[in-house]
């Protein structure tokens, strides 16, 4: 039986992006500067292995190739992918699309001087996908078909899958799949990219100053070249300012001491630039890969009870929320487990069949405090973890604080900074309910959900639910659209309405107004994507 081609397995996502002013890409790039942009969070760690938060990303990312990376002329595309340390076309799969081997490019060398093999994308990927015990690997998950990985000649890799799966390539081409050197894996040890740097990227490391900036000047032997025929990237540098605070970021974006920032910024903010600095000032536009969840932990009673996290579910007005929330937060589109008008998501005939996206608030709510009664938590008390960054979180955590005390229920928000909202939901598991968001690059839906599972090395709710494993492995396998969509279906009832492991909020909605002497850079629909900055260039 011929498997469907990679095409018809991942379907095209509905994703557009709109753009105010010249966003584009001229035929005359110019060389030199500095791009100045700002951060809206910390850096827990350098390691992009472990990490989910473009506190980490943005500044850290322009450091590190990828085996192949979404094409950056072209990132609103879920199928669009380029080489960036391999050679040629990306590899179509042979045997039934059960093997891809890779072409390594043979003309790259690490930032200190060491030159790239297959051994080190080998190396780089084992550590992903078959981390040593006490190794954390947080899309681990995603390479549930691959069987192997190895070099199959000095500048060669080929991995074997235990079934088709067209959710192998866009997971390949992930960006925090950072390339690592094989030697430093084996002499420092696989905790050491946590706190340095050592990669093939457009730019290499000079500076971290934690709480101020990240500073990264040009590479000299980057690998690859520019349109005028010369070595990327354009710039001499750039700089990562911190700035947790959007006021500060919006400030530095309008006195141009900062060109742009990556994450995006809620529609007033847009407006007051655009009305600030006129044609100064560009604005793109597209849907985010990107949902905003309240994760219970199961581990701590009462939220072990299904009945209690369905209640903390059906307390939530999201279509309501949603009229309100877009107009002050970077959140706009209600929906399930699916990034929003892909052909794989849900329909709202079919979401408000899910508990808690019903229409009827009033009804949603009667059986909540039902639920609550049930299950002994009618008078129940909970500490809310949020994380200290302001949009979408801290708007969001408040909305949800008030949509829970209508059924009764005592929530206290605690914000933190990053550093310890992470330890408190990784490390320490220090939590009742806690801000949680799947927020991921490639509109890759089968690999995407995995979040949901509690094997998952991104979930954090503290449950294994061998029934929705089960019905992921055959989402996994399933070869057509059709097929996919009513397993999706499956997936998300178990996962949303009957044991509701998590609880939806909104899917994001992505502004990026930058200066409009930014030039190369076009927006994805994820923060996450095209951040390798070598092909942005600055027209002053």
């Amino acid at each position: 039986m011929k498997f469907p081609s990679l095409k018809f397995v991942v379907p095209l996502a509905a994703g557009l992006a709109l753009s105010f002013g010249m966003a584009g890409t001229a035929s005359a790039q110019k060389r030199g500067g500095i791009l100045n942009f700002v951060v809206g969070s910390k850096i827990p760690s350098y390691d992009g292995h472990i990490e989910g938060t473009f506190g980490m990303i943005h500044p850290i990312r322009p450091f590190y190739s990828t085996l192949i990376r979404v094409n950056p002329d072209n990132p609103q595309s879920p199928t669009d992918f380029i080489c960036d340390l391999c050679v040629g076309d990306v590899p179509k799969g042979e045997d039934g699309f059960t093997k891809y081997v890779f072409k390594i490019r043979e003309d790259v060398k690490f930032h200190d001087g060491t030159p790239l093999t297959a051994d080190d994308i080998t190396a780089t990927y084992k550590k992903i996908i078959f981390p040593p015990e006490g190794i954390a690997s947080a899309r681990k998950a995603f390479f549930k078909m691959v069987d192997s990985v190895e070099s199959t000649g000095k500048y060669e890799v080929t991995f074997k899958l235990k079934f088709p799966s067209g959710s192998f390539i866009p997971s390949v081409a992930m960006p925090f799949n950072f390339v690592y050197s094989k030697k430093d894996l084996d002499e420092k040890g696989y905790t050491w990219h946590k706190a340095n740097i050592n990669g093939t990227g457009a730019f290499t490391f000079v500076q971290h100053q934690p709480g101020s900036f990240v500073e990264g000047k040009k590479y000299a032997g980057y690998h690859h070249m520019g349109a005028d025929g010369k070595p990327k990237p354009y710039l001499d540098g750039y700089k990562a300012i911190s700035a947790p605070k959007m006021a500060l970021r919006l400030q530095a974006i309008r006195g141009d001491r900062a060109a742009i920032e990556f994450r995006g910024f809620p529609p007033k903010a847009r407006d007051d630039l655009v009305k600030a600095l006129g044609d100064k000032i560009t604005v793109q536009e597209s849907d985010w890969n990107c949902a905003l969840f309240a994760t219970p932990n199961q581990r701590r009673k009462p939220f072990d009870d299904a009945r209690v996290r369905k209640a903390l579910s059906l307390a939530l007005d999201r279509w309501g929320g949603s009229k309100y929330l877009s107009q002050i937060a970077i959140v706009k589109t209600v929906g399930g487990v699916v990034f929003p008008n892909h052909p794989l998501a849900a329909t709202k005939e079919e979401l408000v069949k899910l508990a808690g996206f019903g229409t009827d608030v009033k009804a949603n709510r009667k059986e909540a405090r039902r639920l609550l009664k049930e299950a002994g938590a009618e008078n129940l008390k909970m500490v809310f973890n949020n994380r200290g960054v302001d949009q979408p979180y801290k708007v969001v955590g408040t909305w949800l604080i008030d949509q829970w005390k209508q059924i009764g229920v005592e929530a206290e928000q605690q914000v933190n900074p990053s550093p310890v909202f992470y330890a408190k939901l990784r490390k320490k598991s220090d939590f009742d309910v806690s801000i949680d968001f799947n927020c991921q690059s490639v509109v890759n839906p089968i690999a995407d959900v995995t979040k949901f599972l509690g094997s998952a090395g991104n979930n954090y709710g503290g449950y294994k639910d061998d029934v929705l494993e089960k019905i992921y492995d055959r989402l996994l396998r399933a070869g057509t659209e059709k097929e996919q969509r009513v397993i999706m279906r499956e997936f998300e009832t178990r996962a949303l309405s009957d044991q509701v492991h998590m609880i939806p909020t909104l899917w994001w909605y992505k502004i990026n107004p930058h200066r409009s002497y930014v030039k190369g850079w076009k927006i994805a629909p994820s923060h996450y994507l095209n951040q390798s900055l070598d092909q942005i260039w600055l027209d002053k």
